[in-house]
């Protein structure tokens, strides 16, 4: 006769907890790994794993950013042509003068600021598509970059400016090394946690992206949360910027397609397009698996558009899924 109201009360109790729900991003990841491994056996080893990070760092830090656009219903194309403004802006402003690096610092800082409040203004005060509004400013950025270097890379960054992405610390217990540009990495992704699953503004964030409209109704202030968000955009790209110009040096074309990278990367964790929902963890594992996926690619000897194709791929599919959620919503 007891196991009657047993049965019974057990069944409110499985309905009032939570379902707890893995994100199937992070399978992909360790599948990845998996397969790296096999081709790199050195590569699961902790030195190997730290250079891995060091070289994802820009598009982890990128991602994070553009984090915070997608889950308000936006999209930032323009964080790739921040990179390449930031790189070269970089080595014309220092001159390869280590004096002038915090100084250049700031400065690129100071850009990233304004083109993002910029972003963010235009969307909200003139209602124009981020779509369109980013656009303009990925063509405005690029081409300041390349009037400011003349068309070609002019200059070189010194050695303390490099070293945010090429400084390494070794003989680290456990680790064996440790790149700045990882603890950079881990800076940037406790920060932006913090700011999305911790403050109120990411709460907002994630409710403007649900249903704008009805946070304006609700009093949330609309406007200030997106051009925050574009301002969070633009000064991720900037880091990432800085990252990318210590690695790999002054180039022209040091963040082409990185926006559209990010977007993917979004999308692979679970971040959904016209906003609304959306986690860091999600979003860095993307990143991690698609630059997984890039290595991966590499050492099976694909060519460059195959990668680009892959990536044409996600988009597409993660734009039909956000209609068909939006439709059955």
């Amino acid at each position: 006769m007891s196991a009657l109201p047993l049965k019974a009360g057990s069944g409110a109790l499985r309905r009032k907890l939570p379902k707890l729900r893995l994100n199937p991003v992070f399978l992909v990841l360790a599948l990845l790994i998996l397969a790296i491994t096999w081709y790199n056996p050195s590569f699961i080893e902790p030195a190997g794993l730290m250079n891995f990070l060091r070289r994802a760092a820009p598009l982890v830090v990128l991602t994070c950013g553009q984090l915070f656009v997608l889950v308000t219903g936006g999209f930032d194309l323009s964080a790739g042509s921040l990179v390449t403004l930031t790189v070269i802006g970089g080595s014309l402003i220092t001159l390869g003068d280590p004096a002038m690096t915090w100084p250049a610092i700031a400065i690129l800082f100071a850009i990233g600021l304004v083109a993002g409040a910029v972003n963010g203004l235009v969307v909200h005060r003139l209602k124009v598509p981020s779509i369109i509004t980013t656009l303009g400013m990925l063509l405005l950025l690029k081409g300041t970059a390349l009037m400011w270097s003349g068309g070609s890379p002019r200059g070189y960054l010194p050695e303390n400016f490099r070293a945010f992405g090429r400084l390494v610390w070794r003989d680290i217990p456990v680790l064996g090394i440790l790149p700045v540009a990882v603890l950079v990495l881990v800076a940037v992704v406790a920060i932006a946690a913090w700011l999305l699953h911790r403050t109120q503004f990411g709460k907002l964030a994630l409710a403007i992206g649900d249903n704008a409209r009805a946070g304006e109704l609700a009093g949330i202030g609309v406007g200030r949360v997106r051009v925050a968000a574009f301002v969070l955009s633009a000064l991720s790209a900037v880091t990432a910027g800085i990252l990318i110009g210590g690695f790999a040096g002054v180039s022209v074309d040091a963040g082409d397609g990185m926006e559209l990278q990010a977007i993917a990367a979004g999308v692979i964790g679970g971040v959904q397009l016209l906003g609304g929902r959306g986690t860091v963890a999600g979003a860095v594992a993307g990143a991690l698996a698609l630059y997984a996926l890039f290595t991966l690619l590499n050492f099976i000897g694909l060519p460059q558009p195959v990668r680009e194709s892959m990536q044409g791929v996600i988009l597409i599919a993660a734009a039909a899924s956000a209609w068909r959620q939006r439709r059955e919503g």
